[in-house]
């Protein structure tokens, strides 16, 4: 059974309004009763804001098995489902859909959604190995770095924390000297996804030199690696599934921390290790 929406049921033996969250509790807890005697699949569909404020479907999320987010900009057509909460599983999965004319449909393939192979003239582009739920992803990162004039520099980012870019250009201006104080400093993701994995912190680090230095980065290299306080190259995690994601996209360099524990991975790429951010800088 599928209701939609958990704000329009109300039960008579509680006084307050439908919606509120005195009536989200009791007729939660009645479903999951006549859920329990009948065995019955109930979906229980809310609707929230950013701070989970809406009804407060929120307070709902301990007493219920599973909880899924289904995420998504206006101005694109696809649709992410993370799973938040499992009781009887992981909650590592996720799902790609697209919005058509006939319906939401599931995207096969998500990292051809998240790259652009057309133009590999620009600076200021870089491809990360990032890992969302359980899935390898390479996804295009954009940066654009600008001269601010006489007012103060702005950080503006699309798809990835603010408060991420500013580590990153401190650790690049303590560590290796640059001058981002007079420059504006946008960054984007492409294909409207909200990039949380930290192992992209070297393909943004490699979008903000290409576009400082208005060189264009190898066409072929991707980036996956984390950034510490001291500018050192962290290890990722499921580096072996992200290099064969990279290898099966056509790529054939990777730039990774050095040192990086992984399975023997044998295939055509070329590994390219990089311990610190004065190293990797020589790389690329």
């Amino acid at each position: 059974m599928i209701i939609d929406s958990i704000q329009t049921v109300y039960s008579p033996d509680i006084s307050s309004v439908p919606g509120s969250v005195a009536q989200l509790r009791e007729c939660t807890a009645q479903i999951m009763n006549l859920a329990k005697k009948e065995e019955i699949a109930f979906f229980l569909v809310g609707h929230v804001t950013k701070e989970g404020t809406l009804a407060g479907p929120k307070v709902l999320e301990h007493m219920v098995d599973v909880v899924v987010y289904f995420e998504g900009e206006k101005n694109y057509s696809f649709r992410l489902l993370r799973g938040v909460k499992n009781r009887f599983g992981s909650t590592d999965e996720i799902g790609l859909m697209e919005m058509s004319g006939q319906g939401l449909l599931e995207v096969p393939d998500p990292s051809f959604v998240f790259i652009n192979r057309t133009d590999n003239s620009c600076s200021g582009t870089a491809v990360a190995a990032s890992f969302e739920g359980s899935r390898p992803l390479l996804i295009e990162i954009q940066a654009l770095v600008a001269p601010s004039g006489p007012a103060y520099a702005r950080r503006m980012t699309s798809g990835i924390d603010q408060n991420r870019l500013a580590l990153i250009l401190a650790v690049l201006e303590k560590r290796k000297s640059f001058k981002f104080s007079s420059s504006d400093v946008y960054l984007k993701v492409s294909g409207g996804v909200f990039l949380k994995d930290p192992s992209a912190d070297l393909a943004i680090a490699a979008a903000i030199i290409s576009s400082s230095h208005e060189q264009a980065l190898p066409p072929d290299t991707v980036f996956t690696g984390e950034i510490s306080l001291s500018g050192q190259i962290r290890s990722v995690p499921f580096l072996d599934l992200r290099l064969r994601e990279v290898e099966r996209m056509g790529y054939k360099t990777v730039i990774i921390p050095a040192g990086a524990s992984r399975k023997p991975f044998a295939s055509g790429l070329q590994l390219l290790e990089a311990a610190s951010i004065d190293d990797f800088i020589e790389l690329i």
